[in-house]
This record gives C-alpha cells, structure tokens and sequence, in this order.
C-alpha cells in the first residue's frame, strides 16, 4: 500500500468518526478505485436514504468495474426502494457481466415487488451468471412476498 493511500485512510478514519458525509461524498472522484471502494462502504454505514444518490452516481458513472459493483452491492444492503431504478439500470444495461450480476442480486436484496420486471428481463442476459442471480434475486422476492415472517431473515437468503 502506497505511503499517500496510509495517509489518506488515517484521514478518512478521524471523518469516520465525525460522520463527515460531505469530506466522503467528495472522496467519490478521488482517482484511486481502492479509496472509492471503501468510500462506498462507508456511506452505506453512515446509514440514511440520501446517501442512495451519491452512491447511484457511482453505479452509473465510475469507469472502474468493481468500484461499481461495490456501488451495486452497497445499494442492496442499504434496502431503500429509491436504490430499485439505479440498480435496474445497471442490471439491463452495465456493460460489465461482474456489475450486472451484482446489481440483480441486490434487486432481490431489496426485495421489492417493483424490481420484478427488470429480473424478468435479466433473464435473456447472455451472460449465465446474470441469468442465475435474475433467478436467485426472483426466488428470494416471491420468498418475501409469499412466505417470509422475518424479514431480516428473507435479507440474508437473498444473496
């Protein structure tokens, strides 16, 4: 690990622990992938749904494929409707196979009746690994609406 990223995440722990949304909001354009990572990360720990459109803004826009689907995988844990069409989006339409895997699995993470349609079309992706978290992200929302008493519960069978 380089000397500059050391110094950087002692920095981003003291704002960790100030919960200084605004110093991590702008860490989104730094240009190493690995700080935009972990920032990801974070704003999902800070909790609160208006983190879901700084996060969306990565998911779309960040030319890193793992920074992005770190950005699906934190719009899934986060639980929010609003996270459904950026995560549709990705689902249909990232050019990545490792994105659009994990934006389906977070669909059904969610878990919302309205990411349905975009699973359904998820099927036909041509990449296998697509299709099976369409599957797995379908099944774990029938679960939810259908059966589940526990909600939390339904979360972790999701994926």
């Amino acid at each position: 690990m380089t000397e500059e990223r050391l110094a950087l995440f002692a920095e981003m722990e003291s704002k960790y622990e100030q919960k200084d949304t605004d110093y991590f909001v702008s860490l989104l354009e730094h240009p190493d992938y690995v700080v935009r990572t972990r920032v990801a990360c974070i704003l999902v720990d800070f909790g609160g749904e208006d983190k879901v459109q700084y996060i969306a803004k990565v998911l779309k826009n960040d030319e890193n494929e793992l920074v992005r689907h770190e950005a699906a995988f934190a719009l899934g844990q986060m639980s929010y409707s609003s996270a459904i069409p950026p995560l549709t989006d990705a689902t249909l339409n990232d050019p990545s196979m490792f994105v659009r895997h994990e934006a389906a699995i977070a669909l059904g993470v969610v878990g919302n009746k309205d990411a349905k349609e975009a699973l359904q079309k998820a099927l036909n992706d041509p990449d296998l690994p697509v299709v099976e978290s369409a599957v797995v992200a379908l099944s774990n929302i029938e679960f939810m609406e259908k059966l589940s008493k526990n909600e939390q519960f339904a979360k972790l069978t999701g994926g």
